[in-house]
């Protein structure tokens, strides 16, 4: 190695060494400083890959609440696909039943109705079958999200906020009030 060589290695090693005290004097600053302050002069590059990347979070978050809410709106839609139906066919299970109340005195009015007590069984089965439940109520303590109290009496037997009559039966498809049932309650 030439004494030209020699110089320049230790010109570089001064420049390097002088590259590290002001490092080191830098670091010295910034570590006697608050920790919270965020330093103005942060490299503009960092600062915008932190921001893609709590956008990126962000986008990620709202992603899986969409998928979340999708899931849970199609449960739903599939827990009550049969509602707009069955609260079509409540009246037609009103009327069957208020025919099958009749007393019929002929032969022929008593085969009719046995016919018309078949087909109520079924439909009532079949109702069962879709998950719609009859909601209780003669004895019950009246509930207003499952009862809808049209009348209040005075009677002996029952304590006070006990239904005492049922004028219209409610039903409830799953966990769902389709409609409340129609009481008298007690004073």
């Amino acid at each position: 190695m030439t004494e030209k060589d020699t110089h320049t290695l230790e010109d570089e090693k001064t420049v390097e060494d002088t590259e590290q005290d002001v490092i080191d004097t830098e670091n010295d600053q910034a570590s006697a400083s608050e920790e919270t302050v965020v330093e103005e002069n942060a490299n503009p590059l960092e600062a915008q890959v932190a921001e893609l990347n709590n956008r990126v979070l962000r986008l990620q978050a709202d992603y899986d609440n969409f998928r979340r809410r999708s899931r849970e709106e199609k449960e739903a839609a599939a827990k009550y696909r049969s509602q707009s139906l069955v609260e079509g066919l409540l009246p037609v299970v009103d009327s069957f039943e208020r025919a099958l109340l009749i007393k019929p005195e002929a032969e022929e009015t008593q085969s009719l109705l046995s016919g018309i007590e078949m087909v109520y069984r079924q439909l009532q089965e079949t109702l069962k079958n879709e998950g719609v439940e009859v909601i209780e109520t003669v004895g019950q303590s009246f509930d207003p999200h499952l009862h809808q109290a049209v009348m209040q009496v005075t009677e002996e037997g029952f304590e006070s906020n006990q239904i005492v009559e049922e004028l219209q039966k409610g039903y409830k498809l799953k966990d769902r009030v389709l409609r409340p049932s129609m009481v008298k309650v007690n004073a």
